[in-house]
């Protein structure tokens, strides 16, 4: 199937800084265990009330481990869409972002039934659905990474910077989704503040966490919350009030270049076999930040195994990580970076 034309915007991207570092200092990723899995590309990683872990692989099926990993059992099957991002409800059942068909869905466990709780947004349908979050009073809020690309051409979205990305939230009755935030760039992982005051949300075309406010006399309103050296994915809610940031590859210095120049090159860039495209580089990374958004932990270091990290969770003092590339999760104990 031939290609969607890019159609590029120029834009300046901010200084590059150095480490994300603030005031605790870099330290090297612990060593690795990983999980194998039946299949590939376990986006997003979630724990359940039981400890149990939850992912979902390319292939369509949704993932439950037992919490040592050895286990796994295939709870449903969406394809032909893509399990993206998940969130384990208290009621056992589990949503998962279809980032292929671009869907928000509902699953339930015992019977493996799929129901859709939204697919469109205004009548239109949508398209790259990322990542979700559920409030105690039965919300849900997901983001929309791309209204013009699905997951299999996420690169385009990234080059393009044409910034389609949305906040959206449901209501608990259901219905049809509203928009909080428009104009995001590649809107990606999402956190709830242990509070519910406000939610970060990751734009990883723009390198940052936006923080929108759900309460008070900000409510409605949104502001820059972390700039970052990389390209940030999924979010993981950590004790102590941490907030994981999984970091899916540094900045290319490339991609900076293409960004701040006429869209000629990015268009016959996407041009090029899918294949022969530029990639994240191979890297494993997580950085925490405390509600203030400074860094507290920035864990990176190579593997040759287990690369480019999209999902973060934490549990039981064990640090799980999810990635579109491998057929495995991660995971390493947090004692060994503990100050």
């Amino acid at each position: 199937m031939a290609r969607q034309n890019l159609r590029p915007q120029v834009w300046t991207p901010p200084p590059r800084g150095g480490r994300a570092r603030v005031w605790k200092r870099y330290r090297s990723l612990p060593e690795l265990t990983l999980v194998p899995l039946s299949g590939l590309g376990p986006e997003d990683v979630v724990v359940d009330a039981l400890g149990r872990v939850l992912c979902g692989v390319a292939d369509g099926r949704l993932l439950r481990l037992s919490p040592d990993g050895r286990e796994a059992v295939t709870l449903a099957d969406i394809a032909p869409g893509r399990p993206a991002g998940l969130e384990s409800l208290p009621d056992g059942r589990v949503l998962v972002c279809d980032a292929r068909l671009g869907r928000l869905l509902r699953v339930d466990p015992d019977s493996g039934e799929v129901e859709t709780l939204a697919s469109t947004v205004g009548g239109e349908p949508m398209r790259l659905v990322s990542n979700v979050v559920a409030a105690a009073d039965g919300t849900v809020y997901f983001t929309e990474s791309s209204r013009r690309f699905t997951v299999d051409d996420w690169r385009a979205d990234i080059l393009e910077h044409s910034g389609t990305g949305r906040l959206l939230r449901l209501p608990p009755e259901g219905g049809e989704p509203e928009v909080l935030l428009d104009g995001l760039q590649f809107a990606n992982g999402l956190a709830l503040a242990a509070d519910g005051s406000s939610l970060a949300v990751a734009e990883t075309g723009s390198y940052r966490l936006i923080r929108y406010h759900l309460t008070g006399e900000r409510a409605g309103t949104s502001e820059p919350f972390v700039d970052l050296p990389g390209f940030p994915d999924n979010l993981g809610a950590g004790t102590h009030g941490l907030l994981w940031i999984a970091m899916v590859a540094p900045r290319d210095p490339l991609l900076d270049v293409l960004h701040r120049t006429r869209p000629l090159a990015r268009q016959a860039l996407w041009r090029v076999p899918q294949g022969l495209l530029p990639g994240p580089k191979p890297t494993v990374w997580v950085i925490a930040v405390d509600s203030a958004g400074r860094v507290v932990h920035d864990l990176q270091g190579p593997s040759a195994a287990f690369r480019a990290v999209t999902g973060v969770a934490e549990h039981d003092g064990r640090l799980w990580l999810g990635t579109l590339t491998e057929p495995a999760l991660a995971c390493f104990d947090l004692a060994a970076v503990r100050i």
